[in-house]
């Protein structure tokens, strides 16, 4: 059983999209499956859509967050509450990550020599600035732990790795699953631009948790 978690803000014009095109991608692929849409307080009608795409499929559920806690919490709390599936995947919902590329991340993992695998970060999808910032954050995330440099929030986990993210409750699952130890693999993901909404999240806001998550990796990967 594949159990799919995103994080929802702003989106409510790519939810149905997303549950489409997830569905199509997995369907095709004959896995079993389920989707999550953590809404993380959203201002606009993310959670009325969300609750009326999963009121008539018994594949969809919904976590509401009464107050907004960003991208990562928002994981967590879709992680542990999907306690009971085989593999989990996590993926944003505005259309960024492509769905398409689930199966691919699957048949990764299905080697059984990783705990973990990531969606590797290609192509210019966002503007220039967080383009940057973005990608230096990654690098020196990859240097503090055992993490690719392409690393991002859309990734496929085994037990073991899901299991240490929901454990550790880390700034970052990114830098959870690096912490862990596990051997992780990373395969090449092209992204799109977001066709609407915007990032909850403001530049100060991003700097703020970038130095969070590196302070917080430097001192768990310490031998």
């Amino acid at each position: 059983m594949i159990a799919v978690v995103t994080p929802v803000y702003g989106n409510e014009s790519t939810l149905e999209p997303l549950t489409r095109r997830l569905a199509a991608a997995l369907d095709d692929a004959g896995l079993p499956w389920t989707l999550r849409f953590v809404v993380d307080a959203s201002p606009d009608d993310s959670l009325s859509v969300a609750s009326r795409l999963a009121a008539p499929d018994r594949r969809l559920a919904v976590t509401a967050l009464v107050r907004h806690a960003g991208q990562n919490r928002a994981l967590l709390a879709g992680l542990a509450a999907e306690g009971r599936a085989d593999v989990w995947v996590c993926l944003d919902a505005d259309l960024q990550d492509p769905p398409e590329a689930v199966p691919a991340l699957l048949d990764r993992l299905a080697r059984g020599d990783v705990g973990a695998v990531f969606a590797g970060r290609h192509g210019r999808y966002e503007g220039w600035g967080r383009h940057v910032t973005g990608r230096l954050h990654r690098m020196a995330l990859s240097r503090v732990c055992d993490v690719p440099a392409d690393a991002g929030a859309y990734v496929a986990l085994g037990p073991a790795a899901r299991d240490a993210v929901v454990r550790l409750r880390a700034p970052s699952i990114v830098a959870a699953v690096g912490v862990t130890g596990l051997p992780v693999a990373s395969i090449p993901v092209a992204r799109a631009r977001r066709p609407s909404g915007r990032s909850a999240w403001g530049s100060s806001a991003r700097l703020r948790q970038s130095v969070e998550t590196l302070a917080w990796a430097a001192r768990e990967a310490r031998p």
